[in-house]
């Protein structure tokens, strides 16, 4: 652990799909410093999603000017940084650390073919660490890459993420990436090590790869020449990062065994801390590793707030809240997925949403679809603890959904747990708390402790026992349609 400086800073940069975030805290979690790098993606048929690596580095570049311009002389104390990234997007780098064709966005499904053949060739890794292939996966597009840009793939020296390429850019060193980020490249969280006899298999260059560290340890110094193109200090270290999903995790707090994290946005995800790695028979729960030796499991709804942004655009949302306070729990019962098919908390490719009892009143429809998200995440959380994953104390929650006081409340209610709103949320914050976990506290469960802060505290109403009633009917409206087995839950 490197010692430096009276009030050591923190650098958090997150590569997401809109943009690039740029966040610089202390240890103590205060934010000094932040800003937002916008980025552009190309879309074209096949489910085709691309970005220009070369935009990354341009927008972090300009995100660290404008941030240590904004500190002043106090960007002198930024000890560390941290990269994260949107988990599955990978690019090709030649020997210089040069693009040579676009990068493939997490989101493209032109690999879907390649998934399931890897579902079949890697079911043994699958299956010993709980999770299937899909097209948002890594390694898959790796194999379409093989495939359908063989030229592309000779002339790469670097398989990388996109994080990856951002350290690249600052150390110099383009061939080393964190076992988050690699997950969905394929490697092996269990043995810690790429899997060999599958590539061999299909003719995957294992050579190409990066060679894989331990999130919070430590890679490399910024180089003289990134850091005269940053105005970051030449001392700076940079850390291991984790996929965006887990700086989340990580900004939210959720830092112990039987710790989650709710994040509601247009779907309802769900992630946590274990001491032990249940196995999903059906797949739906992958969990990554967290470097204090814990497993940090996740999940995802296709149902959230989409319904409310897809049935009240322009409406009065606040106004709509007050009266859902003032009704609830109300007489209809909804399962609020918008479109078709289902993940979490059961597998239904054909499932449909329902809305049974609210008539033609906006409101009921309204309170309604809180209502339904809330059950729908109450059993998520039931259906986590019968695959054998402990959910203990408070759900810490973030997204859109944590912004509205009638909708914590109900939730809190009916999960029969307090809620905690964090009071810093973002990937980029994630990933400062991974540098200072680097370079000043104890490990990264200690860093998140030290860091992470709630902003809000919803506790279940005294008569929170009423919705019982209600969950039980939307539990056998699920049961009756064939989206649930008919067994008690």
């Amino acid at each position: 652990m490197v010692t430096r400086g009276i009030a050591p800073l923190f650098a958090g940069i997150d590569v997401g799909t809109q943009g690039v975030r740029v966040l610089v805290a202390d240890a103590q979690g205060a934010v000094h410093a932040r800003t937002a790098v916008p980025l552009e993606t190309q879309s074209g048929p096949g489910g085709r999603a691309e970005q220009r690596p070369d935009d990354w580095w341009a927008a972090a570049a300009a995100g660290l000017r404008a941030v240590t311009a904004s500190l002043g002389s106090e960007a002198a104390d930024i000890a560390a940084l941290a990269v994260t990234a949107t988990s599955g997007t990978i690019c090709l780098l030649n020997p210089a650390g040069r693009p040579v064709g676009p990068a493939i966005m997490y989101r493209d499904r032109r690999a879907t073919a390649e998934a399931a053949e890897l579902n079949l060739a890697a079911a043994t890794l699958c299956a010993r660490l709980g999770y299937r292939f899909d097209a948002s996966f890594g390694l898959p597009k790796l194999l379409w890459l093989r495939r359908h840009a063989p030229d592309q793939l000779a002339a790469a020296a670097h398989v990388a993420h996109a994080a990856d390429l951002i350290v690249g850019r600052l150390s110099g060193d383009y061939g080393v990436s964190d076992w988050s980020h690699a997950l969905k490249s394929g490697y092996d969280l269990l043995n810690l090590r790429w899997p060999e006899e599958i590539l061999a298999a299909l003719d995957l260059p294992l050579a190409k790869l990066p060679r894989v560290v331990a999130p919070a340890s430590v890679i490399a110094q910024v180089s003289p020449a990134a850091a005269g193109a940053t105005g970051l200090p030449p001392t700076t270290i940079i850390a291991a990062g984790m996929s965006d999903g887990c700086a989340a995790q990580i900004a939210g707090g959720a830092a112990a065994p039987g710790q989650w994290l709710s994040v509601l946005g247009t779907t309802l995800v769900l992630k946590g801390v274990s001491a032990t790695l249940p196995r999903d028979p059906q797949g739906r729960v992958y969990a990554h590793r967290h470097p204090d030796g814990h497993w940090l499991p996740g999940a995802a709804s296709n149902t959230g707030g989409a319904a409310l942004a897809t049935r009240f655009p322009g409406a009065d949302l606040a106004a709509l809240d007050t009266r859902a306070a003032a009704i609830t729990p109300g007489g209809a019962i909804c399962y609020p997925l918008q479109g078709s098919g289902e993940r979490f908390p059961f597998i239904a490719p054909a499932a449909e949403g329902f809305l049974l009892g609210a008539g033609h009143d906006r409101e009921a429809e309204y309170t309604a679809i809180l209502e339904g998200v809330a059950f729908l995440e109450r059993l998520a959380y039931a259906e986590l603890e019968g695959l054998g994953y402990m959910v203990a104390g408070p759900i810490r929650t973030a997204g859109g959904g944590a912004r509205s006081p009638a909708w914590l409340q109900i939730r809190a209610d009916v999960l029969g747990r307090p809620l905690i709103v964090p009071r810093e949320v973002e990937a980029a914050f994630g990933a400062a708390v991974l540098a200072a976990a680097a370079h000043i506290h104890p490990g990264l469960g200690v860093a998140t402790c030290a860091m992470s802060h709630a902003r809000t505290e919803v506790y279940p109403r005294p008569d929170a026992a009423r919705y019982d009633a209600p969950y039980a009917r939307f539990i056998a409206e699920l049961r009756d349609r064939g989206y649930l087995p008919s067994r008690p839950l």
